[in-house]
């Protein structure tokens, strides 16, 4: 160890625990992030890419894709957890201070947002672009004969036996 560490250790004062005064529950779970909400911020910055014109049409039609794919886990697993913790009245509260209830709530009022803007950004942005390209949504109504044929074919052939 340095001589100047050694100096700069000796001089630094530390708190005294009998004349601290100690921290409440309320301060220290302002020191952490709730996992579920950080998670939901890290989706909406999937979401934000599928706003980046910057990016290839393709690249942010995946990313709304990625978005969705992301949330059909987070509400499977993560928030099937909290949910079965609010039924069973199970009041333990996260790291961060919240409430099974409390995250749920939390949950909603972050999630309706952003699930509007993905909705906002595919109507709105990616399928006119996409129609622009030639590319176009169709029913299977619309579809001849020939092509519900092929695409029967198509599923049985390629998708179905994934």
């Amino acid at each position: 160890m340095s001589t100047v560490l050694v100096e700069e250790l000796q001089q630094r004062e530390f708190p005294n625990r009998d004349t601290e005064t100690r921290t409440s529950a309320a301060d220290v779970s302002r020191l952490f992030f709730n996992r579920e909400l950080s998670l939901l911020e890290f989706h909406a910055r999937v979401l934000e890419e599928a706003f980046d014109s910057s990016n290839p049409l393709l690249e942010r039609l995946k990313f709304l894709a990625i978005f969705a794919s992301n949330l059909d886990e987070f509400f499977m697993i993560r928030v099937f957890r909290i949910e079965r913790r609010v039924e069973q009245e199970i009041a333990a509260l996260s790291p961060d201070g919240l409430s099974p209830a409390g995250q749920l709530t939390e949950i909603r009022r972050r999630l309706l947002p952003l699930i509007a803007e993905q909705s906002q950004c595919l109507t709105n942005a990616i399928f006119p672009q996409l129609k622009k390209a030639g590319i176009e949504l169709a029913t299977y109504e619309s579809l001849t004969q020939h092509e519900k044929e092929g695409l029967k074919d198509f599923f049985l052939e390629e998708v179905f036996p994934v």
